[in-house]
């Protein structure tokens, strides 16, 4: 969220970067407009109490006088201006509300050295890792791989049917070695990320009120993704939510920062906007488990907090000896408070393509406005507003379909990475029970 202060003072730089972003329902002519609005209602106002003010002292020095005739006329001009208080205050509320909606529904801009694009055609390949399964025999035998919901199903443990049942499309029920086998991705990767990255563990809400989700930037915009629950509580869509507003409405000391948060959780989503879109199998759920990053920092150490959690992000994957590609989003494709995304794609062998399993990104002080999230450096200056990112560390539906692919044998069962036998107790490949 900007501040309309620093858009006045960057006009241009404004426009441009909601420019590259495609972003043609304002501009900072029509912010100033309803700023010029706002701050008229409340000098209206002001000088409304002013005089209110003044009026009094020339009521005492009447009455001090014994002009009751001037005093009477000095009552009912402040009573006419006290009567017309109200409507002011709600005149200043109406323009302060104006502005303040007309700025949250604004994305933050890009960093410059984002790709421009339109759309995900415009995205660009930073690395890639690793070679496709296919080329480093991994898929010996099998002539055509298989899908993860062909291969779960096939295994008698991935069950759509019976969870359209009960609870409509997109959901599913596992069951035995896959759903094991889920459990111990989500088990790995918070070990990982906790035990080697130095992130805290943490176990969140997984439901929060309208505050927590405008302070990340899912309200006011996105409302129509999430899921409601109750009057006062959202389901969370990503435990993004929680981690970043452990800080809201705190001063930090320099001295604790970078902070940095994981968390295992579910995670629920309406999907509004993908009707007719992977429609088979577990790509897109309402209801799903991830692995979720954040990081609280000085603004000086986010860009490097970036590279550090993007690294953090692959490691799993090494682990896992998957196959991927890291791309960096266009102006047109990255979120919604986003400056700058990385994506991590893993290669699907039965999709034959790849598929977003991570996103990385840094936010810069756009969340930490909306959260009033601040921090004071060491020799005591400040307050000043933190920079926070978020990432997946990574979404465990995903890597289970990943993995699943990746690592299919000829007669339909599924090998066991070598990182997970443990968390799977001794068992290297899941057959049909």
């Amino acid at each position: 969220m900007y501040d309309i202060k620093w858009i006045r003072e960057n006009a241009a730089a404004f426009d441009r970067g909601l420019e590259r972003r495609g972003f043609k329902d304002t501009s900072s002519r029509a912010l100033f407009d309803l700023d010029d609005r706002r701050r008229a209602a409340i000098a209206k106002a002001q000088a409304t109490q002013e005089r209110r003010n003044a009026l009094s002292k020339e009521i005492g020095k009447a009455m001090g006088a014994k002009d009751a005739a001037l005093a009477e006329s000095l009552k009912a001009e402040v009573a006419g201006l006290k009567e017309a208080q109200p409507a002011l205050e709600a005149q200043e509320k109406a323009a302060r509300e104006a502005l303040d909606a007309a700025l949250a529904a604004i994305p933050n801009t890009p960093f410059d050295d984002v790709p421009d694009g339109a759309d995900e055609h415009g995205n660009v390949v930073l690395h890639l890792h690793g070679v496709k399964p296919e080329e480093r025999g991994l898929l010996a035998g099998v002539d055509e791989p298989k899908q993860h919901f062909e291969l779960g199903e096939a295994l008698g443990q991935m069950d759509f049917e019976t969870a359209a049942r009960l609870s409509g499309a997109r959901f599913v029920v596992l069951e035995r070695g896959i759903a094991r086998l889920s459990r111990a991705i989500g088990q790995f990767m918070l070990d990982t990320h906790t035990e080697e990255h130095g992130y805290i563990e943490v176990n969140p809400p997984l439901l929060v009120r309208d505050d927590a989700m405008f302070g990340t930037a899912q309200l006011p915009k996105f409302r129509e993704d999430q899921f409601r629950a109750g009057q006062e509580h959202w389901l969370i869509p990503t435990a993004e939510v929680p981690l970043t507003n452990l800080a809201r409405e705190q001063i930090l000391s320099e001295e604790e920062l970078p902070l940095r948060f994981t968390a295992l959780t579910p995670c629920f989503r309406s999907e509004a906007g993908s009707a007719g879109r992977d429609t088979r199998g577990m790509l897109r759920q309402h209801q799903f488990e991830k692995v979720e990053l954040v990081s609280i920092t000085a603004p000086e150490k986010s860009r490097e907090e970036h590279e550090r959690m993007l690294a953090c992000a692959e490691a799993v994957l090494k682990k896992l000896d998957l196959h991927y590609r890291v791309m960096t989003l266009c102006t047109g494709d990255m979120g919604f408070a986003s400056r700058k995304t990385w994506d991590i794609e893993a290669w699907l062998p039965g999709q034959k393509s790849y598929r977003e399993i991570s996103s990385c990104s840094v936010c810069g002080d756009f969340q930490a406005r909306r959260m009033n999230a601040r921090y004071k450096t060491k020799d005591g200056k400040g307050p000043f507003f933190v920079h926070t990112l978020n990432g997946s560390g990574t979404a465990v539906g995903r890597a289970l379909i990943a993995v699943m692919e990746t690592y299919q044998n000829a007669d339909g069962s599924i090998t066991v990475p070598a990182v997970l036998v443990p968390y799977m107790r001794g068992v290297t490949r899941i057959e049909r029970a």
